[in-house]
């Protein structure tokens, strides 16, 4: 009699991923250099999956616990965009989720005083690029564990308002008079409030964010900012991992590899056509599978005039 294997746990790590892509090239996986470069093509590769819309499985909660007086946090960097969000108060049974509204930056821009305390109702998301660039300035002064401004030598390559990087602290600041960086809440991006030293180097940090209006007023009716983010897929990594995808995108993944690859080898150019239309339909196959199934109910508006 004959059994089923009983198992459903195929998958194909890097290098069988790789070997299977350069196969449909009509090459073969010989030297290092052909790993590294495909690699580097399916970081690429994965890089335009989070392009090309939303992928369930890098869907992601998040929160955040606010600050009195704090409008500006950190999110984690690796955050495409965030697709929901609420403000939280209580806990338990006694949590209340309200709506918070996104907003633009030309919106965000025009609220006259962003540091009014309330509430908070609308959301800018400010998506940067999470590196962290060298300046000229550094700290004028010694600095404490609580101390809120901060003395720098030359403020002048700073964003009025951002994060800071010294030594391993991450501190944000909401004003900057002259030389001086005010409202600053330290210990940011998962990072701890440190004392640090006259002269220490300071670093711009481009963390993507969210800017909230009004700031959040008194810590006796706590607000968490909850969402639901997208983030990046992970990167291709060593040759023995597996991907940072569900089962259902490997065949994409593995035409996509090949697409990518024929591109570069020249024996394969001429198969360039045929692994690009292979690609695009395993990735309508795919895609078109991984969506919300949820019903849509629509309910019709009726305008009457008396």
């Amino acid at each position: 009699m004959a059994y089923t294997s009983g198992t459903s746990v195929f998958n194909l790590d890097l290098a069988e991923l790789i070997e299977e892509a350069f196969e449909r090239c009509g090459s073969e996986l010989r030297t290092g250099y052909n790993l590294r470069t495909a690699r580097r093509s399916l970081n690429l590769l994965t890089i335009e999956w989070s392009n090309r819309g939303i992928n369930l499985w890098t869907i992601e909660q998040g929160q955040i616990v606010m600050t009195t007086g704090q409008n500006m946090y950190s999110i984690p960097v690796d955050t495409i965009d965030l697709l929901d969000q609420v403000i939280r108060t209580g806990s338990d049974t006694n949590q209340t989720d309200i709506s918070i509204t996104r907003i633009s930056e030309p919106t965000y821009m025009s609220i006259p005083n962003k540091n009014a305390t309330g509430k908070p109702i609308q959301v800018w998301v400010n998506r940067q690029s999470g590196n962290t660039n060298v300046t000229t300035a550094t700290l004028n002064g010694a600095i404490l564990s609580t101390d809120t401004t901060i003395n720098v030598t030359d403020a002048s390559q700073l964003s009025t308002a951002g994060f800071i990087k010294v030594d391993s602290e991450v501190i944000s600041y909401q004003n900057v008079s002259e030389n001086q960086l005010l409202n600053c809440f330290r210990g940011q991006n998962g990072t701890t409030a440190a004392s640090h030293t006259s002269g220490t180097v300071i670093y711009e940090t481009l963390l993507s964010s969210i800017n909230v209006w009004p700031s959040p007023n008194s810590p006796d009716d706590q607000y968490t900012f909850v969402y639901y983010r997208l983030r990046r897929m992970q990167d291709a990594g060593g040759g023995v991992n597996i991907q940072d995808i569900p089962f259902r995108f490997i065949s994409c993944m593995v035409a996509g590899l090949a697409f990518y690859l024929a591109q570069k080898i020249p024996e394969a150019q001429a198969r360039i056509p045929f692994l690009k239309a292979e690609y695009e339909e395993q990735w309508a196959l795919a895609s078109t599978e991984d969506r919300d199934k949820s019903a849509d109910r629509y309910v019709p508006r009726n305008t009457i005039y008396a």
